[in-house]
């Protein structure tokens, strides 16, 4: 009988992710391990499962898996993972530790972590703020108290004996691996409960409240401990982690505890000098602009910026002048402003109004000098 498309056989795309692949045969080992379902044709749909995740798994063989096809490996290139003691460790140790809980005897088989992306305004990441969140996971199941048997009866598991450990010969190497029927527990349930099937625990979605501090960053992760994924038949939950996304700012842009900010002003304030209302993340202020203020101009307001989580250090807000060029001006103003142009226009005055300009043109004529001698 041929066999199936790998991609098929865990029920993804041809462009799948590795988490993707990874969840893909969790789900399909949850339904057809043969601790679970031990009748001919589920262990031969497990086979399969896992025959496809060691081929997709390893980057080298789902290429030529890509390329060829089943035929990539019907010169004895075999599908299965090859004697490199990696594969083997990564294949019971990793993906097993998941789908079980991980873990030898001695060791508890916790649930697993959690992450949870929490977008917020810089105001409020600035202040702190509690939030309401909601997240799928895994509960302990009411029904069986989270043991995942109906009387609470375990057996010791016929594949490890009960040690928690099974051995692996690979070639000339023999590792002793996590039991993936028991999940290094050493012991199976007798009697599964029907509410979560003998896990110990249920899909839910659960309500939470997390208090995020004053002064978080983008990126910035919260710890929740216990807050995570239940563990099978009664173990510890895993931990929830909420990485902050802080939204982009219409007005603030903010580098560590520094906050930046571009301001316009006209054309006679940068000249004459004044002062502006400038926005603050605690209210307005008063910026004094001197007199001969150039364009890109940065004025550091101390203390205005944002207190961190971590030193409590408080930044500075930074403000950079752009100075505008009017426009739709009337025919008044553009006599005014062709009459304040003559003025800049004698021998006597040149260079003294604009040096960022004479400097510029004195470069330049140096510029055409070398080039010319």
């Amino acid at each position: 009988m041929s066999k199936r498309d790998y991609y098929e056989v865990l029920g993804v795309e041809r462009g799948a992710s590795d988490e993707a692949l990874k969840k893909a045969f969790r789900r399909l080992a949850m339904k057809y391990h043969p601790d679970r379902n031990p009748g001919p044709d589920a262990q031969e749909h497990f086979k399969e499962a896992k025959e496809a995740y060691e081929v997709l798994a390893d980057p080298a063989k789902r290429q030529a898996y890509d390329r060829h096809g089943h035929a990539a490996f019907a010169n004895g290139g075999g599908a299965g993972p090859g004697p490199g003691f990696a594969d083997v460790g990564d294949l019971f140790g990793d993906l097993f530790g998941d789908i079980f809980g991980g873990g030898g005897r001695g060791r508890a088989r916790r649930g697993s972590d959690l992450r949870y992306v929490l977008e917020m305004e810089l105001e409020e990441a600035v202040v702190g703020i509690d939030k309401e969140i909601s997240i799928p996971t895994l509960v302990g199941c009411v029904h069986c108290g989270g043991s995942g048997s109906t009387s609470g009866r375990t057996e010791s598991c016929g594949t490890c004996g009960g040690h928690g450990r099974v051995r692996v010969q690979n070639g000339i190497f023999s590792i002793q691996q996590t039991c993936p029927h028991c999940g290094g527990a050493g012991k199976t349930i007798a009697d599964p409960c029907d509410e979560c099937e003998g896990q110990g625990r249920v899909e839910t979605e659960r309500e939470l409240r997390v208090k995020i501090p004053a002064g978080v960053d983008n990126g910035d992760r919260i710890r929740l401990q216990g807050e995570g994924e239940a563990g099978p038949s009664g173990a510890p939950s895993g931990d929830l982690y909420v990485e902050v996304r802080v939204r982009e700012h219409a007005i603030f842009k903010r580098e560590g505890d520094d906050l930046y900010c571009d301001i316009p002003i006209r054309m006679t304030t940068a000249a004459l000098g004044g002062e502006l209302t400038v926005p603050t993340l605690g209210g307005s202020a008063i910026l004094k602009i001197p007199a001969e203020t150039q364009s890109g101009k940065v004025f550091r307001m101390r203390g205005k910026g944002v207190q961190s989580v971590r030193s409590h250090r408080t930044g500075d807000l930074l403000c950079r002048v752009a100075v505008e060029t009017p426009v739709k001006l009337s025919k008044k103003q553009k006599e005014l402003m062709a009459e304040l142009e003559a003025t800049f226009t004698g021998a006597e005055t040149a260079g003294t109004h604009s040096p960022q300009s004479q400097s510029w043109l004195d470069g330049v004529k140096s510029f055409f000098e070398r080039m010319t001698g």
